[in-house]
């Protein structure tokens, strides 16, 4: 019961103070009228002389508190003017003059430090003329120098608070407005973030299908066309052709199917077969010496574990070469794959003496592209032209050393 009570009067209050928040004005408003009404009721009967003009000063003096949010610093100077006209036409002191702390914390709560700093300090000078100007001259002498000073304080006390409270709620809105920024730009670069990580998964994804499509469907063209030559004349040569394209086609499904089960995957934990690597490079030039095209390999210097990516990289470049000797090389190409580990670097050379096409891509650029990319990615280099004997190269340079530090300091 009481817990149900706690949160409805939290619940009324937060209510309240956001209808506060959005109606400004009448909250202004009513405070101006507080103001005037008991500024006017308080009037001294002493000063009866003077009552008419207290009442004008009163009633004007709560007129720009109305306008103290929206021009703190021309309400500031019109409550000091008017407030000035009634201390010099008036010995009494009015409930109106709260007036001054009113603007005073307007100003500081709404305008630069050093601007609401000179408020306070011709406030606060105002407030000792006031109160020398209400002291009677008769009475002066008997009041010592520590009550002067207490009534001082007393007098200017209130504007210093309010001084205080209006810079601090500056703070408080600078500090939260900031908070809102910092929110906004974290926000805007997350979104980014994540277009950008989107953006490198597409890459990366292209670049994966267009190698396996393009590698075994270049295969599966070339068993094919061998087919169709060997039908009549030799019927095993065809049978062994669609063999292969058969298996060639396993093949290429097999990783569509893990490629697209990594994209259905929510949680990117989808499974995923082993990643080719260097190691896998003698199953792929069996294949594609099966497919007619004669292939040489080499190795030189003592072979690195690489790591998973990377040794990727290295096999999808061989791959993408390769199938480009086949669909520019000529009828007669021959081809030649050497892999040099040095100290520090893998270096991949795959040549051959076909057309010396550069055609290096598949129509759109994606061949020579995506081993570009691939390179990138680990700080290599690539370059790709025809040969002056003839036939055309692909020279890779992938440093290994730097990524082998990087996962063993994971």
């Amino acid at each position: 019961m009481g817990r149900t009570s706690g949160i409805s009067y939290a619940h009324v209050v937060t209510r309240l103070y956001v209808w506060l928040q959005r109606h400004p004005t009448l909250v202004d408003g009513v405070m101006a009228a507080v103001l005037v009404f008991f500024g006017l009721i308080a009037t001294h009967a002493k000063d009866a002389d003077h009552r008419g003009y207290v009442a004008i000063t009163c009633v004007l003096i709560g007129v720009p508190v109305l306008f103290r949010r929206r021009y703190p610093l021309g309400a500031f100077w019109a409550v000091i003017a008017i407030g000035a006209v009634q201390v010099l036409m008036s010995r009494v002191m009015s409930l109106s003059d709260f007036a001054v702390p009113t603007v005073v914390y307007a100003l500081a709560a709404y305008r630069r430090r050093r601007v609401s700093l000179v408020g306070l300090g011709v406030s606060v000078i105002g407030a000792g003329v006031a109160l020398a100007r209400w002291v009677p001259v008769a009475n002066r002498p008997q009041i010592s120098s520590a009550d002067w000073v207490f009534a001082y304080g007393v007098a200017a006390s209130p504007l210093i608070i309010a001084w205080l409270l209006g810079d601090s709620m500056r703070y408080r809105r600078a500090y939260y407005l900031d908070l809102e920024d910092k929110a906004s730009r974290l926000e805007r670069e997350r979104d980014q973030q994540a277009q950008i990580g989107a953006a490198t998964e597409r890459a990366r994804i292209a670049r994966e299908l267009h190698d396996v499509v393009a590698h075994n469907v270049s295969v599966m063209v070339v068993q094919a066309e061998g087919a169709s030559y060997a039908l009549d004349a030799s019927p095993e040569t065809t049978r062994r052709a669609l063999g292969t394209i058969a298996e060639t086609g396993r093949t290429a499904l097999a990783e569509m199917r893990r490629l697209l089960g990594v994209l259905r995957s929510e949680a990117g934990a989808a499974d995923r077969a082993p990643q080719p690597g260097v190691d896998q490079l003698e199953d792929l030039l069996e294949q594609v010496r099966a497919a007619g095209l004669a292939v040489a390999f080499t190795v030189q210097g003592v072979p690195v574990p690489l790591p998973q990516g990377m040794a990727l990289a290295a096999y999808r470049i061989v791959q993408e070469s390769l199938t480009n000797t086949r669909k520019h090389g000529g009828p007669r190409v021959s081809a030649q794959v050497s892999l040099h580990y040095g100290e520090d670097e893998l270096r991949m050379l795959v040549q051959d003496d076909g057309r010396g096409s550069a055609a290096l891509t598949d129509g759109q650029g994606n061949g020579l592209t995506g081993m570009k990319e691939r390179v990138a990615m680990y700080g290599g280099a690539l370059h790709a032209a025809p040969r002056a004997e003839g036939g055309y190269q692909v020279e890779a340079v992938l440093p290994y050393r730097a990524a082998l530090i990087r996962e063993a300091v994971r």
